[in-house]
């Protein structure tokens, strides 16, 4: 058994290896351009983006990852935040719905959904959350789950990739602790 484990290590270590001399990073494979201001447009050059946070008795982390999101830098009027609390503890449901208005109050698009059963657990809750009127208008959806804080540059980083190579159809993108 360890002569399994030390083959596979060194094949994983080989393969880890030609990946990183000779794998190609994205921004060489596909064309990424930052998008450029409209002054005719305006904001409206930009992709309406919603955010979708799902989340389930998140009571250490909500805060900071409402505020991470809401704290993206992308054209106000162009993004839509949408938190799915599927909360069983209703404290924690009253906190999150808290921390969603008070956000809501300093001009943040920020919608606080909830449902009636938890089918499909975070899954369900996104699929949920795509039903309401609203999404219609994004081009865009991006998931965050409810521990990761992102970077406030995210979007400028990963629209890009969607909005000038169509066959794509999901960016992943690093998630470090």
């Amino acid at each position: 058994m360890s002569v399994m484990l030390f083959i596979e290590r060194v094949y994983m270590g080989i393969v880890i290896a030609l990946v990183k001399l000779f794998g190609r990073k994205p921004d060489k494979r596909f064309k990424w351009e930052a998008i450029k201001d409209d002054v005719e447009l305006g904001n409206s050059a930009y992709p309406m983006v919603l955010v979708q946070i799902p989340m389930y008795n998140e009571r250490e982390v909500y805060q900071l990852s409402i505020g991470a999101a809401c704290g993206l830098s992308w054209p106000s009027d162009r993004i839509v935040i949408q938190v799915l609390d599927d909360s069983t503890d209703p404290t924690i449901k009253d906190m999150v719905e808290l921390e969603c208005q008070r956000w809501a109050s300093k001009g943040i698009n920020i919608k606080y959904e909830i449902r009636d059963n938890r089918n499909g657990y975070k899954a369900g809750a996104l699929k949920e959350g795509m039903k309401h009127s609203y999404v219609k208008h994004c081009d865009y959806v991006v998931i965050f789950d409810a521990d990761f804080q992102p970077e406030p540059d995210f979007l400028w980083r990963t629209i890009p990739f969607l909005v000038h190579n169509p066959e794509l159809a999901l960016v992943q993108a690093r998630w470090k602790f």
